[in-house]
């Protein structure tokens, strides 16, 4: 699961007009990620959608709405699929986006409350992080390939290749050098950025920017690797 809010992350002046961000926190007493996709509309307002995964059982729900541009109110419908246009929610998630925080109350389709949430977009360190990480996934026509090493926060090995059906597009990832970067760890090499993060009791690893590392319909699905090195795709919607 993962969900859709990503609004006054940084300064409006600093924005693209469509942004991305990665979310840690917890909705009621469960551990949560929220990955975010947020577009300007003409008003100022920000259209948002995604989803949230509930880490202690990888369940996920999808998520569409708006916030303000000002004072960071935030209404997201949640859904059990990525389509919510004609679909029953499962619920609404009702905030403020302020200051890399949003938090609020999670509410049943009737309107009334289920429990509490709150996500940052501040990730635990990952300076005394040492892992060697081996392993594949197979999943429809996708094919994923990932082998890292790391000593106590310090790249030692990193190596991630896909390959797509039916075209057989591949992605090759190797070879990145460690940038500096404050809650989780950074890789970086011809353009591409590869990022850990801490996510309650897994590492959540993601890729961006890696178009020139991939076939023109080549990608990196995100993936989850738990603390015995076991990793999970989280593949999105319609591939």
């Amino acid at each position: 699961m993962t969900l859709a809010v990503l609004v006054l992350l940084l300064p409006l002046a600093a924005l693209a007009q469509t942004q991305t961000r990665e979310l840690v926190g917890q909705i009621g007493s469960r551990s949560a990620l929220l990955v975010l996709n947020a577009s300007r509309k003409p008003d100022g307002a920000w259209q948002l959608s995604g989803e949230y995964l509930v880490l202690p059982t990888l369940q996920r729900r999808f998520l569409d709405g708006e916030a303000s541009p000002e004072i960071g109110v935030t209404t997201l419908r949640e859904g059990a699929s990525a389509i919510l246009f004609g679909h029953e929610p499962t619920g609404e998630l009702r905030g403020t986006w302020r200051g890399g925080v949003f938090k609020g109350a999670r509410y049943a389709p009737g309107g009334q409350e289920r429990e509490r949430f709150e996500f940052s977009e501040e990730f635990p360190s990952m300076d005394a992080y040492s892992a060697n990480v081996r392993c594949e996934m197979t999943e429809g026509g996708y094919k994923s390939t990932l082998a890292y090493a790391v000593e106590r926060g310090k790249l030692q090995m990193f190596d991630w290749r896909s390959r797509a059906e039916p075209g057989g597009e591949v992605c090759t990832v190797t070879n990145l050098q460690q940038q500096a970067r404050t809650g989780g760890l950074r890789f970086s090499g011809g353009g591409c950025n590869v990022t850990l993060r801490e996510v309650g009791d897994y590492v959540w690893v993601a890729a961006d920017n890696c178009s020139e590392q991939c076939g023109s319909k080549g990608y990196l699905e995100p993936l989850l690797v738990d603390r015995r090195g076991r990793c999970r795709l989280l593949r999105g919607e319609g591939r």
